[in-house]
């Protein structure tokens, strides 16, 4: 089974709700998860094996999370060699806003521009949609989790 660093982004809570109630739903499949609240880069790269899972909202015009800004700000200015990572990302933002999901896409580009490799597509959560985004999640990881396996 693999081990999974999920990387939290969040301003106001609901990115962590998600986070909690994915690593619960992937230890129950028989994974191993930590998660990363606020993280730093140097910690996840310790961990080259673990696949990283991105769950972050969009803050501000487009921005990602304070607690998640060193982390992109690091991974942007060090450009570490990501060649052989996995990792996926689960974004939330309001479909009202054109820059909606953003902050899941800028972190969605910085691990590829450093050689990551996306499992799946990325899951972008409209919370005008979704009025419990955990649910949309949950639908997700369950097709996600047969592409890791």
């Amino acid at each position: 089974m693999a081990k999974l660093n999920l990387v939290v982004g969040s301003m106001l809570g609901a990115s962590e709700y998600v986070a909690d109630h994915i690593a619960g739903l992937l230890e129950q499949a028989g994974h191993q998860t930590e998660i990363h609240n606020p993280a730093s880069l140097a910690r996840v790269l310790a961990e080259p094996e673990a696949i990283v899972l991105v769950v972050t909202s969009t803050h501000g015009a487009g921005d990602v999370p304070d607690n998640l800004q060193p982390f992109a700000k690091d991974l942007a200015e060090q450009r570490p060699d990501l060649d052989g990572w996995k990792y996926g990302v689960i974004a939330l933002g309001d479909s009202s806003y054109d820059t909606f999901c953003q902050g899941g896409k800028t972190l969605d580009r910085l691990l590829a521009e450093c050689g990551a490799s996306r499992i799946g597509d990325r899951l972008d959560i409209d919370v005008t949609r979704h009025e419990i985004p955990e649910d949309a999640a949950e639908i997700w990881i369950r097709d996600w989790l047969a592409l890791i396996a």
